[in-house]
């Protein structure tokens, strides 16, 4: 009787530790993977308790700390991870190995995918607003640009991440005139010519 009591107590701590649950009720098969609607458990952020959100694959998608939310008809699934105050919400569908944290939103009709990392006070709402690449580089990894919500650019590869003139920086310091360097450069013309277009046609 003693043992049982344990681990009724047990359960209810880690039931209090969750901010939200799968709701099994509410289920969709989105391109083969079935995804739940979730739902609040405790209020948090500007969330109450019982709001439904969107829609996710696994609990692990989304953090169970801090207010990290997805909302609306968005869709998180496979190993993607959304945490931090990160928010996920519209018709934005994040998957693969994908990570958006910090304080960004991901909404509109955006797909964040593959190893792409949205983090700090990116403001992605479409396809436009950031860009993936990979292989790149001498580990042949991703690297990921996007746009914040004060319109600088931001650029995430391995380690790094910071402005897109710092990373030019730590590519000349890194690579010098290898031919990484010189991919480098012309991804980074590529991603001034994509980001800034955007930024100067939402003026």
């Amino acid at each position: 009787m003693h043992s049982n009591s344990k681990e009724l107590n047990t359960n209810s701590q880690e039931n209090k530790m969750k901010k939200f649950e799968l709701v099994a009720e509410l289920s969709k098969e989105f391109f083969g993977r079935k995804l739940f609607r979730i739902r609040a458990l405790i209020s948090f952020g500007d969330i109450c308790k019982g709001d439904l959100g969107g829609w996710v694959e696994k609990e692990e998608c989304v953090d169970q700390s801090g207010n990290a939310w997805v909302s609306g008809d968005a869709r998180v699934s496979g190993d993607a991870r959304v945490y931090g105050n990160a928010r996920v919400y519209g018709n934005a569908w994040v998957y693969g190995d994908a990570r958006v944290s910090g304080d960004a939103w991901v909404y509109g009709d955006a797909r964040v995918y593959g190893n792409a990392l949205v983090s700090g006070d990116a403001r992605v709402s479409g396809d436009a607003h950031h860009i993936t690449v990979s292989p790149i580089g001498s580990e042949g990894g991703y690297l990921t640009a996007f746009r914040q919500k004060d319109n600088s650019i931001v650029v995430s590869r391995g380690c790094f991440s910071g402005s897109i003139e710092e990373f030019e920086k730590a590519i000349n310091a890194t690579h010098g005139d290898s031919k990484y360097a010189e991919q480098y450069k012309i991804v980074i013309s590529l991603i001034k010519s994509r980001l800034e277009a955007v930024e100067q046609s939402n003026d």
